[in-house]
């Protein structure tokens, strides 16, 4: 085989999905068995992304997002394999994953930026936690089933106090995620907005706002002994959130670059067929 070398690949998969994990023994026997295989959560795959500068990732859109955070500050590329419901992320569908894959190392196909956030704890102003979000920051109720009052401002201006079970701040790509439950638009994946999206808002503002990527968003929650609040960044390690603590989110210095082998208006040409179709594991 010719185009990228062997020693620059690298194949994570998903370790709940069975086929995934054949995938993976497949691709390094066809390519070269010194390519690494690993499973998307191994404390492992954190030393060796840096040094590659293709992933192939086995799984659904959950996959894509580890594999897309983990890659981004390294410049690498992710070509995803889908194994998964909605599959929005992946490009390749595993029927097709030797041809598809055949043309990548042959050097054809395009990188995909996607904006990711860059989300921080802040307390008295001190960061205690930074984050970066491909999808989504949300900012919940924690475990009590109440609503929050959470206070929202836009580059150090109040912009409103929203009644709601949680407020989502998300990236082009996390529109067709939990923003896209929420009743938030989708938008195409290369656009470079902040979304802001009320979950299930309760006599405030219920509608969607669009921010330009270089705006500054601050949310507080308020919190009492009968109202707690969390921060859940791309649905992982959830972050309980003290009196005072502000989520800051900022476009990040990092973009999440996805191979593509398809026409670049390929996404609203599957839209419908996704949101209809989805099947599977994520």
């Amino acid at each position: 085989m010719s185009g990228l070398a062997a020693d620059r690949l690298l194949v994570l998969y998903n370790p709940h999905v069975r086929r995934a994990i054949e995938l993976a023994a497949e691709i390094r026997h066809w390519v070269d068995p010194r390519v690494p295989a690993l499973s998307v959560d191994d404390p492992a795959v954190r030393d060796l992304v840096a040094a590659h500068d293709l992933v192939v990732a086995l799984g659904g859109d959950g996959t894509m997002l580890r594999a897309g955070r983990l890659t981004a500050p390294y410049g690498g590329q992710v070509l995803g394999v889908n194994f998964g419901r909605l599959g929005f992320l992946p490009e390749v569908q595993p029927d097709d994953w030797q041809p598809a894959l055949e043309r990548v190392l042959a050097g054809e196909g395009r990188a995909e930026a996607r904006m990711m956030l860059r989300i921080e704890q802040v307390r008295s102003g001190a960061v205690l936690s930074t984050e970066d979000s491909l999808n989504e920051a949300v900012v919940g109720r924690g475990a009590q089933a109440r609503m929050s009052r959470i206070e929202a401002r836009i580059n150090g201006d109040v912009l409103t106090t929203y009644v709601a079970d949680g407020l989502i701040c998300a990236t082009p790509t996390g529109s067709t995620a939990y923003a896209l439950a929420a009743g938030g638009p989708i938008l195409p994946p290369e656009n470079e907005n902040i979304l802001l999206v009320p979950i299930a808002p309760h006599m405030s503002m219920e509608r969607t706002i669009v921010l330009p990527g270089n705006a500054t968003l601050e949310i507080e929650a308020e919190i009492d002994l009968d109202h707690q609040a969390s921060l859940s960044v791309d649905g992982q390690r959830e972050i309980m959130l003290a009196p005072g603590d502000v989520v800051r989110a900022t476009r990040s210095p990092f973009v999440a670059r996805f191979t593509r082998l398809r026409a670049p208006h390929y996404f609203f040409a599957t839209l419908v067929e996704r949101l209809t179709n989805g099947r599977g594991h994520r």
